[in-house]
């Protein structure tokens, strides 16, 4: 049932997007169905601003007209998913190696929402391994640092570089991606400062007090969280 779920919080989001308004476009495959529905909608005068060239190329064969952020300084709406959605509506974010790009579209936008089935709502983030990216060049010193960091919040594991078949992942950046498995993190907002200090970090999955509104996708139907 999770696309189902996936589906129908993409098309509850989709209504709230108002004729002339600039949409911040999420990635992966929650948000693709936002985009579906969005392009559906037909709306005139939509300027949208990808987070992702994956996004970028399916809003272009939707026929969604995009901007950019440097064009588009100011965003009315981004929708996008998450990997977790925890209290507050603190959020685990990066699952599709587009965190950084999603970050700046998130902080340049008046309200987010953030769509997820119901599986991704959990007490306690960290049981989704926390993306972290990171600039190539000393890129396993920097993941050294992390560890020291990752140790101080009783994270013994140290976090490990995201590969594929065609070798390392990289971002639309270039950077690379590390993956801590946190198990459960007790304070993200420290957490979140103390990686933000490492030389070497660009970003971190950890979207906190960023997210307006969850449209969760159920059985039922759709429910809206607020923080």
């Amino acid at each position: 049932m999770s696309d189902n779920h996936k589906r129908l919080a993409g098309e509850a989001a989709a209504l709230r997007v108002e004729a002339g308004m600039v949409v911040g476009l999420g990635t992966g495959s929650t948000a693709a169905w936002f985009v579906k529905a969005l392009a559906a909608r037909n709306l005139t005068g939509l300027r949208c601003v990808p987070t992702s060239e994956a996004t970028a190329e399916l809003a272009r064969e939707l026929g969604l007209p995009l901007s950019t952020l440097e064009d588009t300084p100011r965003i009315d709406l981004t929708v996008d998913g998450a990997d977790e959605v925890g209290p507050g509506l603190a959020l685990i974010k990066g699952g599709g190696a587009a965190l950084l790009r999603e970050k700046l579209v998130w902080e340049g936008s008046t309200r987010c929402i953030v769509i997820a089935d119901k599986a991704k709502v959990v007490p306690l983030l960290g049981a989704f391994a926390l993306p972290i990216e990171v600039v190539a060049f000393g890129h396993k010193t920097t993941a050294n640092r992390i560890a020291d960091v990752l140790a101080d919040h009783d994270i013994a594991m140290p976090a490990r570089v995201r590969t594929a078949e065609r070798g390392l992942v990289r971002t639309d950046g270039g950077n690379l991606i590390y993956d801590a498995k946190c198990g459960a993190i007790h304070d993200p907002v420290r957490l979140a400062d103390d990686l933000k200090l490492i030389t070497g970090v660009v970003e971190h999955g950890l979207f906190l007090d960023l997210a307006d509104e969850a449209i969760i996708g159920l059985d039922s139907g759709v429910e809206s969280l607020l923080p």
